[in-house]
């Protein structure tokens, strides 16, 4: 995730064409000002955009448009400085473990048919009470393990070792999964996952994924181009992701996931982008987050307006009504405004 700055040019003689061309490119701004703020309502929840305060401002985040059953949105916009080329290297480049609020304990990116060493940073795990959670839950194949009837006949038990707080039978045990789990996304995209069948009802990432843009309708239409270009609810798709994975603390519970982020340049120098989590051993079944930014010009400078929409699936929001409900989104605002928000600070771009 990075940034940088505009050139200018430093000939006498051409001053009279560089004022030209300064009115000319203010203008061009000034009505891609105006296309932005149009299409960011045509398909979000965020009618007016007033750049200026927004650059001046924290990250503006609200509820998204109200969903059923175990699917909850927030959405979030905000201005930055720099093109978005820039933002979306910065956002492929942050690492989020630098911060222990975010409790992201490890994070690693992948190639796209990965062993099981790429994931020996489990062995020197934490030992906290996260991922002695996950550990316990592991060693008891728990119910409310997200993995399928045959990842669970894998686990061979046994005792402790390894340099942290994770045995190296779980440690051995939750790299074969990730590593067999990224090999099926690499080939055939969130249908190609095995279902979440161990605890009972199967659960499948597709379905999952499907479900929250069905609900999110104008959304859906506005990265429909692009996330059909993907494996984020389908099969593989014909843009290659950049694929990672974590283990993170949910709830006070360890969790590992793994991920794919994908972007594309739109007209006029915009960006779409999206950060899928297409598995986790628990917590949520599938967390998709997008984005779309615009090159904008707030008083003389170049920067990015940026919207980014948030959606989750998760069997513990299903039985939520009502301000119970309405608490949950308001933690996920939260938490999603301080991501943003030490995101910007780390990049530059924030306050």
């Amino acid at each position: 995730m990075r940034l940088e700055i505009m050139r200018r040019g430093r000939c006498t003689e051409m001053r009279n064409s560089v004022g030209l061309l300064l009115l000319f490119l203010l203008g061009t701004s000034t009505i891609a000002r105006g296309d932005a703020a149009s299409e960011l309502a045509g398909f979000s929840i965020f009618d007016k955009v007033d750049l200026a305060d927004l650059a001046k401002s924290d990250v503006k985040t609200v509820h998204g448009p109200p969903m059923t059953g175990r699917f909850l949105s927030v959405q979030s916009r905000y201005v930055v400085p720099g093109f978005p080329a820039q933002q979306i290297e910065a956002l492929r480049q942050w690492d989020p473990t630098k911060h222990r609020e975010l409790r992201v304990f490890l994070h690693s990116d992948l190639p796209a048919t990965p062993s099981a060493a790429n994931f020996a940073k489990l062995k020197n795990a934490p030992d906290n009470g996260s991922v002695s959670a996950l550990v316990s839950a592991t060693q008891k194949l728990s119910s409310d393990l997200q993995i399928s009837r045959e990842e669970a006949r894998k686990f061979s038990g046994g005792g402790a070792g390894g340099g942290g707080g994770m045995p190296a039978s779980v440690a051995a045990f939750w790299s074969d999964v990730l590593a067999a789990r990224t090999h099926s996304f690499s080939s055939g995209g969130t249908s190609a996952q095995l279902p979440y069948d161990h605890g009972g009802e199967a659960i499948r990432v597709t379905d999952e994924v499907n479900g929250l843009l069905r609900q999110q309708e104008k959304i859906r239409r506005q990265f429909s181009g692009f996330l059909g270009k993907t494996g984020i609810g389908r099969g593989a798709g014909s843009i290659s992701p950049e694929l990672y994975w974590e283990l993170l603390d949910v709830d006070d519970q360890g969790v590992v996931t793994l991920g794919a982020y994908y972007n594309r340049a739109s007209a006029g120098g915009g960006y779409q982008a999206a950060d899928v989590l297409y598995y986790a051993s628990g917590g949520y079944y599938v967390s998709l987050t997008l984005y779309q930014m615009w090159p904008v010009n707030v008083e003389g400078k170049a920067s990015t307006l940026v919207w980014r929409g948030d959606m989750i699936s998760a069997a513990s929001l299903a039985s939520l009504h009502g301000v119970e409900r309405l608490g949950s989104e308001s933690a996920m605002m939260k938490e999603i405004s301080k991501a943003v928000t030490l995101f910007r600070r780390d990049t530059s771009g924030a306050r």
